[in-house]
């Protein structure tokens, strides 16, 4: 089917709840406090009003080779995916996600405004709908740290001063930034020496040097399990995994901003969905990337909404009762010393940087 006529399958499907959508989805994302606050935001108020079945499925992490499985086998069974705005553009360029036409087939703002505009930049790839901006920066136990706690990134690297165990997620992305930025690598700089054979050896020797010290993670909830039990000194994750830890949970733990990595977080439906399931998936989108539902999600977790009608929302945490405000990724004070994600670089080198690195940690 073609987009435009997809599109008005999708509208009026909306208008009348029929036979035509699909009556469960399988929604995709990362688990632990973000699929709670998505399950509170979107997918709960989404039911009530559809009766639809969310099955939530926590294997994003996975998501690109998954779906090219998926794919091969012709058995797509997934109908919304959360993904990186990196592993977006290459399921686009790999005609694994569709396409989507912001202005069509997106809510616009309360005021009218299309949400092409709405979310501006944000929209790096044809195929994606930004959902959250995040960061991924590190958390440390504040009673293992001494008297004098951590202040920039490169004390993930200063075994002597902060001894004890680091967790650091079991890829690449991130990882090898840190390692030139605390080799002498000017940021600016960081992905032109990544781009070559070169700098890839100089971020992995980086990281041999904290290597014995390392615990490595693949799903964001075992950086915070980790500081909460006291397994690690110090561990990057998530931002709004360490929100939770500090203010939901109550542990001595606090937040390292320096250096930390902005990053992108949002939706794609896969290639290959029945009409049913696309119309299904397209309907779900709508509502829950509009202005308001964006804004909610922030009452859950301390992510930044995506759209710029959004953030004027942006309120006190549902259970908390605190301002959100100050504990966002792009709050003045965090954001002192940030880095830029460059999500092509990634998208162009994951393949290749990820299979040496991951031949790195197996020696």
């Amino acid at each position: 089917m073609k987009i435009t006529n997809l599109i008005a399958t999708t509208a009026s499907c909306a208008l009348v709840a029929g036979s035509a959508l699909a009556d469960d989805m399988t929604i995709v994302s990362w688990g632990g406090a973000y699929s709670a606050s998505q399950q509170n935001a979107y997918h709960t108020p989404y039911t009530e009003k559809t009766g639809v079945n969310i099955i939530n499925d926590e294997s994003s992490a996975e998501a690109v080779a998954k779906l090219r499985a998926m794919n091969e086998a012709g058995n797509v069974t997934w109908d919304v995916v959360d993904v990186v705005a990196s592993d977006a553009i290459r399921l686009c360029d790999e005609g694994l996600a569709m396409e989507i036409d912001a202005d069509t087939m997106l809510a616009d703002a309360p005021d009218g405004t299309k949400a092409s505009e709405d979310f501006g930049d944000l929209l790096v790839s044809d195929c994606f709908i930004p959902q959250i901006v995040y960061s991924t920066t590190f958390g440390y136990r504040t009673d293992l740290v001494g008297d004098t706690p951590p202040t920039s990134i490169c004390a993930v690297f200063d075994t002597e001063a902060y001894p004890g165990k680091r967790s650091l997620e079991k890829r690449p992305i991130n990882n090898m930034e840190w390692a030139l930025i605390c080799d002498g690598v000017a940021k600016d700089e960081v992905y032109d020496v990544l781009g070559t054979p070169e700098g890839q050896q100089q971020a992995l020797d980086k990281l041999a040097t904290i290597k014995d010290d390392v615990i490595w993670w693949s799903a964001g909830a075992d950086t915070p399990q980790l500081l909460a039990d006291g397994e690690v000194v110090m561990g990057s994750t998530y931002n709004g995994r360490l929100f939770s830890v500090i203010e939901e949970q109550k542990q001595p733990v606090a937040m390292l901003w320096d250096a930390q990595v902005f990053d992108l977080d949002g939706w794609i439906i896969p290639a290959g969905l029945s009409e049913e399931r696309k119309a299904r998936a397209l309907d779900y989108i709508m509502f829950a990337t509009d202005t308001q539902r964006l804004a909610d999600q922030a009452k859950y977790i301390s992510y930044g909404p995506a759209r710029k009608s959004s953030a004027p929302l942006v309120g006190k945490h549902a259970e908390l009762g605190i301002d959100m405000a100050p504990h966002m990724p792009t709050d003045p004070e965090n954001a002192k010393n940030t880095f830029l994600y460059n999500y092509e670089f990634w998208a162009d080198y994951r393949d290749d940087i990820d299979a040496k690195f991951q031949a790195w940690l197996a020696k």
